[in-house]
């Protein structure tokens, strides 16, 4: 099969603020009229690696970063980056394919620990391996060592497509949880040989996706409702119910200190929650720019297909039917910078910010330049509070209402 190719820099629109860097295209021939979405794509945690759901049952893992593509770092960062890079194996890692047999849904990669052959209860003595979760159309995961390409696991459970999945955090990386179409949410644990340990019902139609908080306390899920769940990730049990949307809820994601919310819906807009409260703070509403796109007679304002918080949490993306990629910004609440996204499905963030990858509908996948700011003392310390108070001990702190609503981003302006 021959390497997708990348292709330089795309045209911009009148009012976008950043130019693609490169799109992956996938080979031909194909039957370019059915399997052939990009329903997911995926950056490593140490940013090393890309994976791409090509369509036709196909994954593309993809070192990183691409040729031709520019990553701005300090001198520390970059040699960090240069030696995580060196570290991936023996000699340059090589771009893999691996053959799914059924059509790809969702994607999620970890750094796992397998327990050491000699002593299976003990993790200590095991290296570090990257893995790649795979959600497949038969029901099943499939787990991947990313080096060689290894198949590790086939989970089997879901009675449905598996749409979305998200690893576990910090010490519980080996923790998956799915989200699939039979209505339910799975949890397995990879260090028990990937043994499923509960299944979460409450959602009355197909899930669309999932995502864990990054301090590992909650679990979000969103299915074809006007609501998302809201879980324990300690008990397994329901904690809220989300509601406030007048659409479906179809992407969510957590902030990086875990203390907001964004789930994005077919109502044209993302709502920004407290997920400790259950509290709406406030609502990003997608107005059409018909100016800007000629959207032709197939447009449809109303679906928003994805969202994701920018790794400092300052921005937000938000992918539409209106084919636009929208950078908000959270200090202002509008957004800042578009982009030519034709029929996207899903975005993620560069772990280290800077660059958005795009899928899209003909299974191409796009990569574009992102705002980034430098963040501020007030944010950054924030952010470091929040990682480790809820909004509860912050609001029974003895310090001015004032720093309490920025604290809790209660302010209106992030």
């Amino acid at each position: 099969m021959e390497a997708p190719t990348a292709s330089p820099r795309l045209p911009r629109l009148p009012l976008a603020k950043e130019a693609a860097e490169a799109e992956l295209k996938p080979p031909r021939p194909y039957d370019w009229k059915s399997c052939c979405e990009t329903w997911s794509v995926a950056f490593s945690p140490d940013g090393t690696w890309f994976a791409w759901s090509q369509g036709h049952c196909v994954v593309k893992l993809i070192p990183w970063p691409l040729e031709g593509i520019e990553l701005h770092y300090k001198a520390s960062e970059r040699r960090s980056y240069c030696v995580k890079a060196e570290a991936r194996g023996r000699g340059p890692a090589k771009e893999k394919t691996l053959d799914c047999g059924q059509i790809v849904w969702g994607l999620a990669f970890s750094p796992w620990l397998p327990p050491h052959p000699s002593k299976p209860f003990s993790r200590a003595a095991a290296a570090p391996c990257l893995v790649l979760a795979t959600g497949l159309n038969d029901g099943h995961i499939k787990v991947w060592e990313v080096q060689t390409g290894r198949l590790l696991f086939n989970l089997s459970g879901h009675q449905g497509v598996v749409r979305d999945l998200s690893f576990a955090p910090g010490e519980s990386r080996s923790i998956l949880v799915s989200a699939s179409r039979d209505k339910t949410l799975r949890v397995w644990d990879l260090s028990q040989n990937g043994k499923q340990l509960q299944v979460l019902s409450g959602h009355v139609q197909w899930v669309y996706c999932c995502c864990i908080s990054p301090d590992c306390h909650m679990l979000c899920s969103a299915a074809g409702e006007k609501s998302a769940l809201l879980w324990s990730m300690e008990t397994y049990t329901l904690l809220r119910k989300l509601e406030g949307h007048q659409g479906c809820v179809v992407s969510c994601d957590f902030s990086p200190d875990s203390a907001l919310l964004a789930t994005a819906s077919y109502d044209t807009s993302v709502i920004l929650w407290d997920p400790c409260t259950g509290e709406q703070l406030r609502a990003l509403c997608h107005l059409p720019l018909p100016s800007v796109v000629d959207h032709g007679r197939d447009f449809h304002a109303s679906c928003l297909r994805s969202v994701c918080f920018s790794p400092e949490g300052l921005y937000l993306a938000t992918v539409a039917d209106d084919r636009l990629l929208r950078i908000w910004a959270l200090e202002l609440g509008n957004p800042v910078a578009f982009a030519p996204v034709k029929n996207g499905l899903c975005s993620t963030y560069f772990p280290r910010g800077g660059i958005i990858a795009t899928g899209t509908r003909d299974g191409h996948v796009q990569f574009w330049t992102a705002p980034q700011a430098l963040s501020s003392l007030k944010h950054l310390c924030r952010k470091a509070i929040r990682c480790v108070l809820t909004t509860y001990q912050v609001l029974a702190l003895p310090i001015p209402k004032k720093v309490k609503e920025f604290l809790t981003y209660r302010t209106s302006g992030c």
